[in-house]
């Protein structure tokens, strides 16, 4: 079949659509992607990459197609609103002149922002292609948890626009269970709603480094507590500095953050000002291929949200590589995310926003022996391939497109 993926984030951008439409095209599908110009987390455009640059491409098999965008920015509402609306805008103009094929689905991968559906829509009123919109991030409740928009009516104008995508579209998966009744309150019928976490590259399995190897010359030696991913609002770093506060005369805790983000240098002038610097590594943003072997030298995973329902209902994609690594994990949130990784038996997890809490948990770790962690580590790697492996995915996701091609027939 052919597919057209809509999604404002791809690839060199580190998100799972980018493997999901690698597997698509294992599977024999046709894929074509409409994107936009990476400039996710950094707020600028990549190197290589602007209005005219690079507008076509191929990554995995498949068929890119980029459309103009006004790049994040470093920070500012309007700046981000306008990276929104710009891909929205840009996107709809122009999907109908170059994305001429035949499609036979869309398949729309809706993190932040919602109004990446509105190219869909119009691409399926001209030419009448189901959609498939796979919900990474609900709104309005996500604008209102980051404090991104706190007028009620801009909200509720908001919940409108939601309300009509969703009733739009063919068939809506999401990445929560959790989810589900939330858009089954917009009136979306049970038939139309289903569970579809997310996976990783296959790549994220254990990994040995070698004694030599350059990756652990940027590591310190001692206990390592590591992060890796986005550096924003929604990951609570004021908790993580107020846990590494009250565990400082513990000399041998090591916090490595591999990431980037509009939150990292106000991260960065927090840990001074705590004369924290020391015990912090920031190392920046890396290939996702090598970030097993980064992993592979911590000895706990750290996954943290803000203290927001919206939160306690997602479940950070994260949490599946640190899964698929073998890996102990710490769990500063509630909800979805900490339930999967205690059902696991891979980790521990707390309220958030309580850097007591935290800080107990790395003790209660870091006093353990390494035979103990690294069964932890096994039991979510056993987890992760019982419920979230690629390629049972894959066959799933496969067969909702022929079932949703045969009924529009």
């Amino acid at each position: 079949m052919k597919i057209l993926v809509l999604t404002q984030y791809f690839w060199p951008e580190n998100f799972p659509i980018n493997d999901l439409t690698a597997g698509l095209v294992e599977k024999g599908h046709e894929v074509t992607v409409l994107t936009g110009i990476p400039n996710y987390p950094g707020g600028k455009f990549f190197q290589g990459y602007g209005m005219f640059k690079n507008m076509r491409q191929e990554y995995r098999g498949a068929k890119i197609i980029r459309v103009p965008l006004s790049p994040r920015g470093k920070s500012g509402k309007f700046s981000l609103t306008f990276n929104y609306f710009s891909f929205a805008f840009f996107a709809s103009i122009l999907a109908p002149f170059v994305c001429r094929e035949k499609y036979d689905v869309i398949f729309v991968c809706q993190l932040s922002p919602v109004t990446v559906g509105l190219p869909a829509l119009l691409l399926k009123k001209l030419r009448a292609i189901p959609i498939i919109l796979w919900v990474q991030d609900l709104w309005p409740e996500s604008l209102s948890a980051t404090g991104a928009v706190k007028s009620p009516l801009l909200l509720k104008l908001v919940e409108k626009l939601v309300n009509f995508i969703y009733h739009k579209c063919d068939l809506i998966l999401v990445q929560s269970k959790a989810f589900i009744p939330l858009i089954r309150k917009f009136g979306v019928k049970a038939n139309r709603i289903s569970y579809f976490p997310n996976n990783t590259e296959v790549f994220y399995r254990p990994a040995e480094v070698e004694k030599d190897a350059p990756e652990r010359k940027k590591i310190p030696r001692g206990f390592i507590v590591m992060f890796a991913g986005n550096i924003g609002i929604a990951q609570d770093f004021p908790t993580i500095i107020s846990a590494a506060q009250k565990l400082n005369n513990y000399p041998d805790i090591f916090w490595v953050i591999l990431g980037d983000g509009r939150g990292r240098k106000m991260a960065e002038e927090k840990i001074a000002a705590c004369n924290l610097s020391h015990k912090f590594m920031f190392l920046g943003r890396h290939p996702p291929e090598h970030m097993p072997r980064y992993f592979a030298l911590a000895d706990v995973m750290l996954v943290i949200l803000r203290n927001e329902e919206i939160f306690k209902l997602t479940v950070p994609a994260k949490v599946q590589s640190y899964l698929a690594c073998a890996k102990p994990i710490i769990a500063s949130l509630a909800g979805e995310g900490a339930k999967i990784i205690e059902e696991a038996g891979a980790g521990f997890s707390c309220q958030p926003e309580y850097p007591e809490s935290l800080a107990q948990l790395v003790l209660k770790v870091y006093h353990m022996s390494d035979s103990e962690r690294c069964r932890m580590g096994l039991k979510g790697r056993e987890y992760f391939e019982k419920n979230f492996d690629r390629d049972k995915l894959l066959d799933r996701l496969d067969e909702r497109i022929t079932n949703l091609k045969g009924a529009k027939r």
